[in-house]
């Protein structure tokens, strides 16, 4: 007899079985009690959550013989076992993803006038609907308006926006959440106790947390790490299958990191990359370490070491530390090189912390290649705050910008702020972040600028860098004044909003030439903006 994977041997066949998502479990178990069933279901969520796997119970308990006035199938009755196997008659099954035509549609709605020759209903599960065409979507939308009464839809999507809100209006939409974790590792150990497998506790919550709220992917990874342990389950084994990290190696590059110790880190993350461990998993590693440090600061822990790196830190630059940490997460799948971008994250973090700030100048001992000297001096905080906030303004403030165009600090506006930022000169992180920061007014030599709401404050070197700027451009320094509030016409936003017009614009000259507008209406087909790409 051939393997049966344990997301199969164990799928759960009765409501009482399924784990997590007791909101939906109780909606519908009260529903069949009651009789008062919606006569279409839409079940949406992540990947193996149990969309599917409701839906079949609920089909079962629709359909089964011995019911009675409960919510349970008897999971043993003619139809049950019928419904179970995929040979009912009147449960018909559909992956949308493999028919997503008009023709599939209409043909398997020809039926539902008919009512069910040895069932209380004719049920339609439909798979991953949100892969069927527009034509198809309105095939079924005719029958969701008026169905006959002896007919139930149940579908089930991972992408809820892409149906159409004609169809969602018509549909009880039941939305699974993502498993806790310790449910999918308390499921993990039953299956594990039945299966007769010696198991450490702690190994099935590692395999848990990489599951990511999915049981189906907890499982899998289960079954990934009995065959890799050779029939057994050990903690090393299964991290050295995940890709995880030893909190030991994680925590000691932390450490290095929040004492600004470059070299310390520098040696730390190789002896973690040479654990050949997924690179992204590393910096997936260093923002849950620094989600749990600020939890720890909040609300207490009752572990010593998270406890220990905790005192030793501020909040504030363990909040731009996880906010490094998630931009370069964001941006690695377009770095080509996952290592450097790893690397670049940990640079990152020592460059912003304050023991770093003060530090112009490196090492020529230590790193005897020649380096690239900047011209714009790094002082220490104190200083950079005296100089910008001191220095008293002049009476009139004009100057000759790049290309002999006259610019003046007091006759900005926003709209002008979008143009005359870009000439500033800035680059690298100082430009990232100014380019958030929205134009409020420039009065008496004072330029204020507005930072978004729980953004990173600058550090005293990239203000200086900032003033060294202005003044190149404006020929004076003006008094930086940097305030918090709603932002909607930064730079950056308003730069995102041109490129979109320009791309929409794009789209519809394609869509308006003829041999592309006829490839689209004969295949039902749109155009996807992340295939477009622009020339600089």
């Amino acid at each position: 007899m051939s393997y049966e994977v344990l997301a199969r041997k164990y799928r759960p066949a009765l409501f009482a079985e399924v784990v997590g998502q007791d909101h939906i479990l109780q909606a519908l178990q009260n529903s069949l009690i009651s009789g008062n069933l919606h006569q279409a279901f839409i079940f949406s969520g992540t990947r193996g959550v149990g969309k599917t796997t409701i839906a079949r119970i609920l089909a079962k308990a629709l359909n089964c013989h011995n019911r009675g006035g409960g919510s349970e199938p008897c999971d043993t009755c003619s139809a049950c076992e019928e419904i179970k196997s995929g040979h009912h008659l009147e449960f018909i099954e559909v992956d949308a993803a493999s028919r997503t035509g008009v023709d599939d549609m209409r043909d398997l709605l020809e039926s539902a006038v008919y009512k069910p020759a040895n069932a209380n209903y004719k049920i339609y599960l439909i798979d991953e609907v949100h892969m069927l065409s527009k034509s198809s979507f309105n095939a079924l939308l005719k029958t969701l308006e008026e169905p006959p009464p002896h007919m139930i839809f149940l579908m089930a999507t991972t992408e809820l926006d892409k149906v159409p809100k004609t169809v969602l209006s018509r549909c009880l939409q039941l939305n699974l959440k993502a498993v806790a974790q310790t449910q999918i590792a308390n499921h993990m150990n039953i299956i594990l106790d039945k299966e007769g497998i010696q198991y450490d506790p702690a190994t099935t919550q590692l395999i848990a947390q990489s599951a990511q709220g999915s049981v189906r992917d907890g499982l899998t990874f289960l079954d990934q790490a009995i065959a890799f342990g050779g029939g057994k389950l050990e903690t090393s084994q299964v991290k050295e299958l995940l890709g995880t990290i030893d909190d030991v190696y994680l925590f000691e590059l932390v450490e290095h990191i929040l004492a600004g110790n470059g070299e310390g880190a520098h040696h730390s993350l190789q002896r973690i990359l040479e654990l050949q461990v997924d690179y992204q998993k590393v910096i997936e590693a260093l923002i849950d370490l620094m989600h749990k440090l600020t939890m720890t600061q909040q609300l207490g822990s009752e572990d010593d070491d998270l406890i220990r790196l905790a005192n030793s830190v501020d909040g504030e630059l363990l909040q731009l530390l996880y906010q490094i940490a998630i931009n370069a997460l964001e941006k690695f799948s377009v770095h080509p090189s996952p290592y450097q971008a790893v690397e670049m994250c940990v640079l990152r973090m020592l460059a912003f912390h304050p023991l770093n700030e003060s530090k112009p100048q490196i090492n020529e001992k230590k790193n005897p290649k020649p380096q690239v000297k900047n011209d714009v001096s790094q002082p220490p905080e104190k200083k950079v705050k005296e100089e910008i906030k001191v220095q008293k303004p002049d009476k009139k403030i004009k100057a000759s910008a790049t290309n002999g165009t006259a610019a003046s600090v007091e006759s900005l506006s926003i709209s002008d702020w979008a143009k005359d930022f870009e000439q500033l000169g800035l680059n690298g992180i100082s430009y990232q972040l100014f380019s958030e920061f929205e134009f409020k007014e420039a009065i008496d030599n004072k330029l204020v600028l507005v930072k978004p709401k729980n953004f990173s404050s600058p550090t005293s070197a990239l203000l200086e860098e900032f003033s060294d700027k202005c003044k190149e451009y404006f020929k004076v320094r003006p008094e930086i004044v940097i305030e918090e509030g709603s932002v909607t016409k930064s730079p950056s936003l308003i730069k995102e909003k041109i490129a979109n017009q320009n791309l929409q614009s794009t789209i519809e000259e394609l869509e308006n030439q003829p041999i592309i507008s006829e490839i689209l209406k004969s295949f039902d087909g749109t155009i996807e903006p992340d295939s477009i790409s622009t020339k600089e």
